[in-house]
């Protein structure tokens, strides 16, 4: 278990979904991507561009939200572990999708990207040294670990999916 001073209070409902699992970091993020592709490779056309309810994100732009965050925090992750002391500066997810183009682009194609990007998370996070792992940096004014950003990526992914899975099928 990560100990809760290596991440936000904020980021405790994702550490829930991964962290306290017997995995690894590696194998939490390979299982949390083969749920993702089992959840969304198959689904009709018509889902592609749906939204539950007035205002809420549709699941191509839920799927370009994933993909954003998990850039945003390899970049931290990266930086952290190579003892980069700069602070790091939050990011609004809100702007971010309102600024994206997921529902022009194609569905699979974004399916795709995630595949592509989760392959190389995971050969960034074999790259570092059992003492990467425990280093630590600041983002969003709070103190972070490189391994808490590790289960992080997955809990995050698993917290879309199960609100996929519950608001979206």
């Amino acid at each position: 278990m990560i100990p809760k001073t290596e991440y936000a209070p904020y980021f405790e409902q994702y550490m829930q979904l991964s962290a306290l699992k017997d995995k690894t970091i590696i194998e939490n993020l390979e299982s949390a991507q083969d749920e993702f592709e089992s959840v969304l490779r198959n689904l009709p056309d018509k889902k592609h561009s749906y939204s539950y309810a007035s205002g809420k994100w549709t699941l191509k732009e839920l799927i370009q939200h994933i993909i954003d965050t998990e850039r945003v925090f390899c970049y931290r992750a990266l930086s952290f572990a190579r003892n980069d002391q700069t602070p790091l500066p939050g990011f609004d997810q809100d702007i971010f999708v309102d600024n994206d183009t997921a529902n022009e682009r194609d569905y699979y194609d974004l399916l795709d990207e995630m595949k592509v990007l989760r392959k190389s998370s995971i050969q960034l996070f074999k790259s570092f040294s059992k003492e990467a792992f425990l280093r630590t940096g600041v983002a969003s004014n709070n103190k972070m670990s490189v391994r808490a950003l590790g289960y992080l990526f997955s809990g995050h992914q698993i917290h879309h999916i199960n609100i996929v899975k519950e608001r979206y099928l």
